[in-house]
């Protein structure tokens, strides 16, 4: 029987072949089956390593998604406030591994501190015979109402050295 219409087959070749291609023995370099079998592959890890790619800025705390700060600042022990202002939070678990180098000293005190309440807390060592150990933390906010005093006894209690007192004063400026 002769056929009475001619079938033509077309092979399409890809001008970018497969760059896995490349990782295999010259031999397969042509083969239009296999180009295409490893094109499958591609397209599943090109999103995949696209991500990879950007891992670096899921770890940088100036460049990670707002949700991410959290699971960020377990990386240095810290429990993030989420009503902190998100700068705040970026920047302390950016200067956390600092803080926790100069622990117990008064700078790294009033670092923590700046970066908690946004202003510079002045910090006296004011001991004496009676209380030798005594240091003041004054902090001169705007608004002493809107410091919660709580907290920031917190954070003192937690960065100060353990055989120290301290008297929190909060003043308007």
């Amino acid at each position: 029987m002769i056929p009475t219409e001619t079938t033509t087959r077309f092979i399409v070749a890809s001008e970018n072949k497969s760059r896995l291609l490349n990782y295999l023995p010259g031999i397969y370099a042509d083969d239009f089956f296999l180009d295409g079998f490893l094109r499958i592959f591609e397209s599943i890890w090109a999103p995949l390593e696209r991500q990879i790619d950007q891992l670096y800025n899921y770890v940088e705390p100036r460049m990670t998604p707002a949700d991410f700060l959290p699971w960020l600042g377990t990386w240095v022990d810290l429990a993030l406030d989420e009503n902190w202002p998100e700068a705040r939070r970026r920047a302390l678990i950016e200067h956390a591994a600092d803080l926790y180098r100069r622990r117990g000293t008064a700078g790294a005190l009033r670092d923590y501190l700046a970066i908690y309440t946004g202003t510079q807390p002045e910090i006296v060592e004011d001991g004496d015979d009676a209380q030798p150990f005594h240091f003041s933390v004054i902090l001169r906010v705007p608004d002493p109402a809107a410091v919660e005093q709580d907290r920031v006894r917190r954070i003192i209690e937690e960065e100060k050295p353990a055989h120290t007192t301290y008297t929190l004063r909060v003043e308007q400026t």
